[in-house]
Parts: structure tokens; sequence; C-alpha cells
């Protein structure tokens, strides 16, 4: 996801996108601890990446809503 997409998401999105994620990378990471390949290894790296932007803007948007 880009970073326009991930700042459009409203808080129960972000709570969604995050849950689903997980789950995905979970997927994967059973397929590589038990020796097969998984169709597209770079989606691992992507996930992460994807959830950590996410935890970032979420954050992001409770220090805004704090200070305002």
């Amino acid at each position: 996801m880009k970073i326009k997409e991930i700042r459009a998401l409203n808080k129960n999105d972000f709570d969604g996108k995050i849950v689903e994620l997980k789950k995905e990378l979970i997927k994967l990471n059973a397929q590589v601890s038990t020796g097969t390949a998984p169709k597209s290894p770079g989606r691992i790296r992507e996930i992460k990446r994807t959830i950590a932007k996410i935890l970032t803007v979420k954050k992001e948007n409770e220090e805004k809503k704090k200070d305002d």
C-alpha cells in the first residue's frame, strides 16, 4: 500500500488492515518454516513494511489529536 492510501483509512480500517496483514504474514512464515517456497518471497518484506507504515500513520494521528 502507498502512504496516501494508508492516510485515507479511518481508525477502524487501520485495525482491520493490520489484522488482515498479520494473518497473511503468519501463513507465509509457516510456509517458509515448513520448507516450502512461498509463491512470492518478496511479499513477506512488503507486508512487514506495510504494517510498519500503518502503525506509524496511526501513531501520528494519535499524537496530532493529543496536541489539539
